[in-house]
């Protein structure tokens, strides 16, 4: 493994891919491409698009990734499955996901670092993509625009680089990911170099001041056609660590009744995670001052003065109570445009912000 001596060890997930029911995985039907964005939403399903429709189908997961046999198991119902409070099982099952949808042949995290949930991170891609057509890349066919004519920009990459894995491998579009974490950096390029299909599709870059989130990561000759980010939920390690309580009671109260309630689109720590979690290295990813309101406030506000640099800004907002503030700022900022744009995944529900300066349509 070029792991760089990586220990697989993979952290509790954002609040924004906790849910108290997980969907299935394993599509009914093979019509969900003939869903609407909006009806899928109504249904509580995921974008149309999305690859992870229905219950993980762990047959196909296994030919892709022989080393999940390992750690498949069997429900009461009869149903393949992983445990998933078991770190390595969830890591695995992560690796058969990119390996068969993505033809990502590498990828490892290190120690305390967010392991994302992937149907839910696609969506947000599906939905971007949808956002382009239907604005800045319209065309008579209402497709979104593929190629790598389109730039994105992640911010907070972290050391995962879900994002421009699933836009670039989708879509065919260019990524630069950003992060102000060395190490999610380093490991975030180490994927994309060993990978083929990744090496000239995603361009790693280090924030040096954290202060900023776009200065000296976009230069004066920069075009994004969007920024797409999940920004940290928590304002302070305790309101993190309260959050992981919570999620491990709602966990052990829903183990038992059904195999599949152990959260499969969390993400978990290594070790004895559902007892005792230690935040370690990975604040950064799930707090800061501030927590999310405080982030995305800056972000928009900083987001004035590289107007002519990028199409849309984007972003998740996880706490429903922060929209209408962030709303009115942006208004005061003298946006242009802005968008709620809703996603719906079984009992969870989150949305996407989105605003620009520029209307003119390219």
């Amino acid at each position: 493994m070029k792991s760089a001596k990586m220990v697989h060890y993979i952290q509790t997930s954002k609040p924004d891919t906790m849910t108290s029911k997980p969907m299935n995985r394993r599509p009914t039907a093979n019509n969900h491409r003939n869903r609407s964005p909006e009806t899928a939403k109504k249904l509580g399903q995921l974008h149309p698009r999305n690859p992870h429709q229905g219950r993980y189908d762990f047959e196909v997961l296994t030919r892709a990734l022989p080393e999940l046999a390992k750690h498949t198991i069997t429900n009461p119902k009869g149903e393949s499955t992983i445990n998933f409070s078991d770190s390595a099982a969830v890591r695995v099952l992560n690796q058969a996901l990119l390996a068969n949808y993505y033809g990502v042949k590498f990828w490892d995290i290190p120690e305390g670092y967010l392991c994302p949930p992937i149907p839910g991170r696609a969506d947000y891609i599906h939905y971007i993509a949808d956002l382009l057509a239907q604005t800045t890349h319209v065309n008579k066919d209402n497709t979104p625009p593929t190629g790598k004519e389109i730039h994105a920009l992640d911010i907070g990459t972290g050391a995962s680089a879900i994002y421009p894995i699933v836009g670039s491998q989708s879509y065919g579009w260019r990524f630069t990911a950003s992060d102000i974490d060395p190490i999610s950096v380093n490991t975030a390029a180490l994927i994309c170099e060993t990978n083929p299909k990744l090496k000239s599709a995603v361009k790693v870059k280090l924030q040096t001041e954290p202060k900023f989130i776009f200065k000296n990561i976009i230069g004066r000759q920069d075009y994004f056609d969007v920024v797409v980010c999940n920004p940290p939920f928590h304002a302070s390690l305790e309101e993190a660590m309260e959050a992981n309580s919570r999620k491990q009671h709602n966990l052990q109260r829903h183990r038992g009744k059904n195999e599949n309630a152990q959260i499969s689109r969390s993400s978990t720590k290594s070790g004895n995670a559902a007892q005792n979690l230690n935040f370690g290295g990975q604040h950064k990813e799930l707090w800061s001052e501030g927590g999310e309101i405080a982030f995305l406030t800056k972000m928009a506000k900083e987001s004035q003065d590289f107007a002519e640099h990028v199409g849309w800004f984007t972003s998740l907002v996880s706490k429903s109570e922060n929209v209408k503030p962030l709303q009115l700022l942006l208004k005061q900022l003298g946006v242009a445009q802005m968008r709620i744009i809703e996603m719906s995944q079984g009992q969870k529900s989150t949305r996407i912000l989105a605003w620009r300066f520029d209307t003119d349509e390219e």
